[in-house]
């Protein structure tokens, strides 16, 4: 296959297929192409969950309302492909109460709807709670199914005349004249993609595609689990109310839980350590919260590795922060036209990233046309059927929701 497109989308995750969605609602011609099935990085084993921007509302203003705009657009266009739960801070008993009336301010602040029950209110609403649980924040936070995200995303922008190739590796960079000018490309349509802008969505393996073209983009990858347990009866999305850190989140899959979760550095994405020390420590943690979780069998654990950018990691360091937001990389100022990176950001803001990207690219080829896909609906956003379905097509099945739509990993 040799095959030409205005813009070439390497990476088959959230931001991959968004960035697809944009381009083509705008008359881009666009082809994407994902190594495996859609999904199967990051976005497809990650705990889900549709921030509300309450987790980051009292240290990153602007990533807390950024989350809540994005949530509610979410929310609108995706139907099925969210579980609107709704979510709550719960302050136990040796949680610092200070830090609890500073997030609950900052989510008003933030434009967040916030609203406190009593430890008693708590635990009526959810009787697993804790008996040592105090207060809690009610927030709007939801679930996120991402292979019906990442596969109704896809079906909506081949809808509007993008190419998508799953199983489709790219082993090369074409680079002429200083330039990025396509892709070698294997698999059943192995050959060559010539394009007017190729765009690196591949998340944390970002680094090894930008090598391709002689360029360097640091990212520090981390790895993390999820564990999935069988327990009925929690609806809302679980945060413990202290500052991030290891098993402070329970996340409703119907039937099951999903605990999250670790922080671990990782030299490659596709070979690290998956420590059962780490499952057990998630089980531990989120216990305090949900005490019914302790010695409950594991129904199944899975690990994914967040997409970090050094340079942003290494400022976070130095300034204590938790903060992490998006990057989007012009490489001509590396010297290399016709190449653009997006790195870092949350499975929350990936339309967001994605409407960043097309706005650049469209300038970049001289394209008009706004961005549409915060007002038109997926396909399939009404019928979970229809999107397990297109889920089986691009092949996007994923362990973060394989328990709901039925999909094998």
């Amino acid at each position: 296959m040799n095959r030409a497109t205005d813009v070439l989308v390497v990476g088959g995750g959230a931001t991959g297929t968004g960035i697809a969605r944009d381009l083509a609602l705008r008359g881009v011609d666009v082809t994407l192409c994902e190594r495996g099935g859609l999904a199967a990085g990051t976005t497809g084993r990650s705990h889900g969950v549709l921030h509300s921007g309450a987790r980051y509302a009292d240290f990153d203003a602007a990533g807390a309302r950024e989350c809540i705009a994005e949530n509610r657009i979410l929310k609108h266009i995706a139907g099925a492909c969210i579980d609107d739960t709704g979510g709550l801070f719960v302050q136990l008993e040796s949680d610092d109460p200070e830090y609890f009336d500073e997030k609950l301010a900052a989510c008003r602040e933030q434009d967040i709807d916030a609203t406190v029950l009593t430890g008693d209110e708590a635990r009526e609403a959810v009787p697993a709670l804790a008996a040592d649980t105090e207060r809690v924040i009610r927030v709007p936070d939801a679930v996120i199914y991402p292979s019906r995200l990442v596969a109704a995303t896809a079906a909506s922008a081949r809808d509007h005349g993008a190419r998508i190739l799953p199983n489709t590796p790219v082993n090369d960079l074409l680079c002429e004249d200083g330039a990025v000018v396509g892709a070698r490309v294997d698999g059943a349509d192995s050959g060559e993609i010539r394009a007017e802008h190729v765009v690196n969505a591949t998340g944390a393996w970002a680094e090894r595609l930008a090598a391709l073209a002689g360029i360097d983009v640091a990212m520090r990858p981390t790895s993390g689990v999820m564990v999935a347990i069988d327990y009925d009866g929690i609806e809302p999305v679980l945060n413990r109310c202290r500052p991030p850190s290891d098993g402070d989140i329970v996340v409703p899959h119907g039937s099951q839980v999903v605990l999250g979760t670790t922080s671990v550095e990782v030299d490659d994405p596709d070979d690290y350590d998956t420590d059962r020390e780490e499952i057990d420590r998630m089980v531990n943690e989120c216990a305090a919260m949900v005490p019914g979780l302790d010695g409950r069998e594991v129904s199944r654990a899975y690990w994914g590795v967040r997409p970090l950018y050094a340079p942003d990691e290494a400022e976070r360091s130095e300034s204590r922060s938790v903060s992490r937001g998006f990057f989007l990389l012009d490489h001509a100022r590396d010297g290399i036209d016709g190449f653009t990176s997006i790195v870092g950001g949350k499975l929350t803001t990936h339309r967001r990233m994605a409407e960043a990207v097309a706005d650049h690219v469209c300038e970049e080829l001289g394209v008009a046309g706004a961005c549409r896909t915060d007002e038109e609906r997926l396909p399939g956003h009404d019928d979970p059927a229809v999107l397990d379905e297109l889920v089986a097509e691009f092949e996007a099945g994923s362990p973060a929701d394989s328990d709901v739509t039925d999909a094998n990993p």
